[in-house]
């Protein structure tokens, strides 16, 4: 199916579309280091564009005639680590809506920080899309459950021309991961040579830690890498002396954001530390666009759209709780498969299950309650 990336950046969400068998067409930014460094990596046409111009883009985008649309619109309005307050780039959101209304395509995916579904523009955004006749699936994923040794949640919106609503929460709930995978794990995966156990990442505040391990997932990566200043003190979290701990490499962040190790970075250290941390990784994308296509073929679980189905009419509940409740009774049964038991059977089951005991209480007791929930909607008899 043919792609066209918008807002790409150094090229991570293309990337991954590209490993999961999508074809990028086209692909535009307005920084010219990004661009630059696209162009030397991927082998489709990347070029400079300003997007707030809608006319002009959706003149040259429509040419490509492109089944899905992809993009992440610029976030530093929207980002906690920033004032909080939505200027100009915000606008970026609804230009990407509008884009996506004029040019109709099959599909579109949208990422985003967490905090943007709470923005002014991005409710104009949905006003757009709605017009523009689109269903939308609305996700926030931890990127540690997706294939990326990283702590990192990301908002996703995702159209379907002609669509419903949330027709890829079922998708998007199940794949997920039991654990979150850390950095030594996934170097592991990907024969990478680990020479350091502990790194130093600069907190927003002193308040936090900012010393971690290789033996959990990396916090978010962002767009500064500040080296460890020498009058910074131990915080009570911080699992060793920092002294004995360093700040990563631009390349350690680039593979801990599932670039591979063979990407090339060209430019200012400042500007590269910079594409790398707004970069959408590499794997995050790849597992969006694995359920996209795997919904595209048909390939989808009807009992668990059925649940989903249920929990909202019977039970009240949102499309994005009800999205939660499957994925952790997907959770469960990546743990232990459910083969004909009740529910007495299946909790008494999975409560000694090792894999299962290792999960906080607090989340066990959250698994327990979708379970009861799914095992009254297998209940139901069928009509």
């Amino acid at each position: 199916m043919r792609v066209v990336d918008l807002f790409c950046g150094c090229g991570g969400m293309s990337l991954g579309f590209q490993n999961a068998g999508f074809e990028i067409v086209r692909a535009f930014d307005f920084w010219d280091c990004a661009v630059n460094c696209y162009a030397k990596n991927l082998d489709h046409p990347v070029s400079i564009m300003d997007l707030s111009n809608v006319d002009h883009a959706v003149e040259t985008i429509i040419q490509y005639n492109p089944e899905v649309i992809i993009g992440g619109p610029p976030c530093q309005d929207f980002s906690t680590a920033g004032n909080r307050q939505e200027g100009q780039r915000a606008n970026l959101t609804l230009s990407f809506a509008q884009i996506i209304a004029r040019v109709s395509p099959p599909f579109f995916v949208m990422e985003n920080v967490e905090s943007v579904s709470r923005s002014v523009a991005y409710s104009g955004a949905m006003d757009i899309f709605r017009e523009a006749g689109y269903g939308i699936t609305e996700k926030v994923l931890d990127a540690s459950l997706c294939g990326v040794p990283q702590k990192r949640k990301r908002f996703f919106c995702i159209g379907e021309k002609n669509g419903g609503d949330g027709f890829l929460e079922s998708s998007l709930s199940t794949n997920q991961s039991i654990f979150p995978l850390t950095v030594r794990d996934y170097f592991n995966q990907q024969d990478y040579e680990i020479n350091f156990t502990y790194y130093y990442r600069h907190p927003r505040s002193y308040t936090r830690r900012a010393i971690f391990s290789i033996d959990e997932a990396s916090p978010t990566i962002r767009g500064v890498n500040r080296p460890k200043p020498s009058e910074y003190n131990q915080h009570p979290g911080d699992l060793i002396d920092p002294q004995e701990a360093r700040s990563l490499t631009y390349m350690e962040r680039a593979l801990i954001q599932t670039f591979p190790s063979t990407y090339l970075w060209d430019g200012v250290l400042a500007d590269i530390e910079q594409m790398i941390g707004n970069a959408v990784p590499v794997k995050l994308a790849e597992y969006i666009a694995r359920c996209l296509l795997g919904y595209i073929r048909g390939d989808i679980n009807l009992r668990n759209l059925g649940f989903i189905d249920w929990l909202k009419k019977e039970k009240n509940l949102s499309v994005r709780v009800a999205g939660d409740t499957l994925s952790r009774v997907g959770r469960a049964r990546r743990i232990l498969d459910i083969q004909g038991d009740n529910f007495d059977e299946y909790i008494s089951r999975l409560t000694k299950a090792e894999n299962f005991q290792l999960i906080g209480p607090s989340v066990r007791s959250q698994i327990k309650r979708a379970i009861k929930l799914y095992f009254e909607y297998v209940s139901q008899p069928i009509i």
